[in-house]
């Protein structure tokens, strides 16, 4: 598990997401690059994330409650430190 105090974020999201969803495939980026000076940019360098996961946990569940599970396991984060989530979350198996 990584600490929180100086790892970067995408580092901590995944370990969320590791944590709480078992994901077969995972991979965080940082977008922030993509958005410097645009709103939501706080100058950190970490506001601007893309999640692509494959989990299980998504089985027989819809786009948003699929997406919901993901922020729920990143709830304090979503609400302190990042800004904008793009999620792209599938079972295993699908496309």
């Amino acid at each position: 598990m990584t600490t929180t105090a100086t790892a970067p974020l995408a580092d901590i999201i995944a370990d969320r997401l590791k944590q709480s969803l078992s994901p077969s495939h995972l991979v965080v980026s940082n977008d922030s690059h993509l958005h410097a000076g645009h709103l939501g940019d706080d100058g950190t360098g970490e506001s601007h994330f893309s999640v692509e996961i494959e989990s299980a946990a998504f089985a027989a569940l819809n786009r948003v409650a699929r997406q919901r599970l993901v922020n729920h396991a990143l709830a304090d984060l979503l609400a302190s430190r990042i800004h904008a989530l793009a999620i792209r979350a599938r079972a295993p198996g699908e496309a």
